[in-house]
């Protein structure tokens, strides 16, 4: 029969949240933009403009990514408990796909509405889509600024950089589409404009869904090399074989790996297993791995033979008893 050596080790020497520091930025930018998006409804429905409507859902998008990254700065820092071995961590991803299902509904509804309004073109103040536009390239631009100094360094801060800055040029398209009425008085400018942004917000949103989706089922998060990182564990002189390997997010932040590794000849000391580890940790971002160590038989077979002999003794009555009366008759020896 094979040996096995469980050894566990978690990696949280290097995490990649957000520093304390960015709570500020993230508190002003939810409420620049929450406040321009309830301009721009205003706004929008004063001026008739659909395209003002559907930028303000655009950017009410921006809103849930804020506080979405937000939120997971703040979970990161929550304990765990008896009853949450984790913690929260798992709420962003499924704040991230609840958001995601309320943004597809209300762009396939603007969307639709857009297609109405090619058929019977409407008149709107090219004049106020203008001024509102500029406002928010102006406030997308701020909120950009606010996380510019740390998009470089935390995957979390530069994806709030990265949207805020993407929603300054769709501002600016609105922009355009104000300034082309007012030069051509084209009314079906303003469904046009509607439709692009309803599509960039689909095609955007649709990639949140499908990876919020992906992570609640425990998919494996896409910056992983899953094919790399079993090659690393197999090429290591120390193993014969490689199993049960599993790759899930514990987070939108964190990942996490279990595996079993078969050896030539167990570690006397937890050397082997701390090399291993931070590579997992350096090369492939796991901070949290639980590796087991085996040798000769590798689990599967160990198991195998110990489902078997569980299925024998639970389904031999004669074996049973034989067990017993054994047992009896050591007691009765040894008494």
């Amino acid at each position: 029969m094979g040996l096995s050596h469980g050894a566990h080790h978690h990696g949280h020497g290097h995490h990649h949240h957000a520093p304390t520091h960015f709570d500020r930025a993230f508190k002003v930018g939810i409420a620049l933009n929450f406040a321009f998006v309830l301009i721009e409804v205003f706004f929008g429905w004063q001026g008739n403009s659909l395209s003002l409507l559907a930028d303000a859902g655009h950017n009410l998008s921006d809103v849930a990514g804020l506080v979405l990254a937000w939120v997971a700065l703040l979970f990161s820092r929550r304990p765990t408990t008896e009853h949450l071995t984790y913690g929260w961590r798992r709420g962003p991803i499924l704040a991230s796909f609840l958001n995601a299902v309320a943004l597809l509904i209300a762009m396939g509804s603007l969307g639709w509405e857009a297609i109405g309004r090619f058929q019977e073109p409407q008149a709107f103040s090219g004049t106020t889509v203008i001024w509102v536009a500029a406002a928010g390239v102006l406030v997308n631009g701020v909120t950009a600024a606010l996380f510019f100094s740390g998009s470089h360094d935390d995957l979390n801060i530069r994806g709030a950089f990265l949207h805020m800055a993407a929603d300054a040029l769709v501002s600016l398209g609105v922009m355009v589409s104000g300034g082309l009425y007012l030069w051509k008085g084209w009314s079906w400018i303003d469904p046009l404009a509607t439709v692009v942004i309803a599509v960039v917000i689909v095609w955007g949103t649709w990639s949140l869904f499908r990876q919020s989706v992906h992570l609640l089922f425990d998919g494996v998060p896409t910056q992983v090399d899953v094919a790399g990182l079993r090659h690393y564990l197999a090429e290591l002189p120390e193993v014969r074989d490689v199993h049960d390997l599993h790759v899930w997010a514990l987070s939108t932040t964190e990942i996490a790996l279990s595996a079993h590794l078969t050896l030539h000849q167990l570690p006397h000391d937890d050397h082997f297993l701390r090399a291993v580890t931070k590579v997992l940790h350096d090369r492939f971002g796991i901070e949290h791995s639980t590796v087991q160590f085996e040798q000769e038989l590798g689990c599967h077979t160990r198991c195998a033979e110990h489902r078997h002999h569980e299925h024998d003794h639970d389904h031999d009555p004669d074996h049973d008893h034989d067990h017993d009366h054994d047992h009896d008759h050591k007691k009765a020896r040894h008494s």
